[in-house]
């Protein structure tokens, strides 16, 4: 990964106009924040720059407004939770750029933070519109990129502006670059990935990178099904995707070639339906699925086997449920995989890093979220980046 400036690169930033990109598209429950994570992600780049008497103008999008004021998306809706994270009064300006945002910034006294309307309201924002982009630095000294989550696209706040001032990577997107660069980039061997989900073909481009990268893929959920067909296992009624059967066969002697070992599930929990501690219920080895049951988690003997590989390893990537988590007792494969994943990060023999929305629900339900080394919540910023993709964002704050 090449090299970034971050916030120890800025000079006397005292009277300043900061443009802070930040991820607000915060989760709304009844018309109220329900989840301020992501505020809180970002505070310690906020207040930092407020504490060193920056002027701090927020970007965010919120929604998908394509271009139209929505009024239920705008920014104005996450006032009060910014406020009650950032522990500061925030001022809303309903525009992202002209006279209105200069006349804000003549109001604003070094320390003072605002936010920007939704910047997704212009249409200039997604098309990375070069005349959208300099009408909004046209009011910034200097640009600080703090959402990783959107880094995978290049639209005007997240690539175009980076391009026309001085740019910088925030606390949080330190961090995060930072983690992922000791998880893939230059990682301490062996390293171990675990892919679970329910689709392969949602997948693929990881799982197709992923085998040149680690010595270890463990592949788990839906599927984990569609490679066992793919080697002739008969999976029943389990989720599976037959029609790919070829491109698993390829990913698996793409691993081959590149000397990655691909664990699949050996033994299997089972039942004749989807639903809570069924009457079907039963573990078998994977090659007694009976044609009107379905795999619906890795079995307990194969993941001790799991675990066992994981205590070879140095680093571990981890995205996707092994089995139908969110219903008991299917949840129990991913629940002892992380419980053993998060002992070894405590003891330190073990880098973790993980991503992905389901991912994280699977830990903080498996209750060791705090214990991994560092956990993602961007979503398709952290696939494509598991994709081996150049994301735009990232790349323009190379120093």
């Amino acid at each position: 990964m090449a090299t970034f400036r971050t916030l120890d690169d800025l000079g006397e930033v005292s009277g300043k106009v900061a443009l802070v990109r930040v991820d607000l598209n915060l989760p709304m429950q009844d018309g109220r924040v329900s989840d301020d994570t992501r505020v809180r992600a970002s505070a310690p780049t906020i207040l930092e720059l407020a504490a060193k008497g920056a002027k701090v103008l927020l970007l965010a999008h919120f929604g998908r407004p394509k271009g139209e004021r929505v009024s239920t998306q705008s920014l104005s809706m996450v006032i009060g939770a910014v406020e009650a994270v950032l522990g500061k009064e925030v001022m809303f300006v309903p525009e992202v750029a002209g006279p209105v945002v200069e006349q804000t910034i003549g109001i604003l006294r070094p320390g003072d933070i605002a936010i920007l309307e939704n910047t997704r309201f212009w249409k200039g924002e997604e098309k990375n519109d070069p005349e959208f982009a300099r009408a909004i630095a046209a009011n910034g000294d200097f640009y600080v990129n703090d959402a990783f989550s959107a880094a995978h696209r290049a639209h005007a706040t997240t690539e175009g502006l980076a391009r026309l001032l001085p740019a910088y990577a925030g606390r949080s997107m330190q961090a995060e670059l930072e983690a992922l660069d000791k998880a893939l980039g230059n990682p301490e061997k062996p390293v171990a990935a675990v892919v679970g989900g329910a689709k392969v073909s949602s997948k693929l481009d990881v799982l197709k990178h992923l085998v040149t990268q680690v010595d270890h893929l463990i592949i788990g959920g839906g599927m984990a099904n569609t490679f066992l067909a793919a080697k002739g296992v008969d999976v029943g009624k389990s989720l599976c995707e037959h029609d790919l059967a070829a491109t698993a066969n390829e990913i698996l002697e793409r691993a081959d070639s590149a000397g990655c070992t691909v664990h699949l599930p050996y033994e299997v929990v089972v039942a004749k339906e989807f639903a809570a501690n069924p009457p079907s219920l039963r573990t078998c080895n994977v090659h007694e699925v009976a044609g009107d049951e379905m795999i619906l988690d890795v079995g307990p003997a194969a993941v001790e086997a799991l675990a066992d590989v994981l205590k070879t390893c140095r680093t571990l990537v981890w995205n996707g449920p092994l089995g139908a988590f969110e219903t008991s007792p299917f949840d129990a494969a991913t629940v002892a995989l992380a419980k053993t994943a998060a002992a070894l990060t405590r003891e330190g023999s073990l880098i973790s890093v993980a991503g992905g929305g389901d991912t994280v629900s699977a830990l903080n339900h498996a209750g060791v979220a705090q214990d991994f080394t560092y956990i993602s919540t961007a979503g398709g910023a952290f696939l494509e980046w598991m994709e081996g993709k150049e994301l735009p964002g990232v790349a323009v704050l190379a120093a």
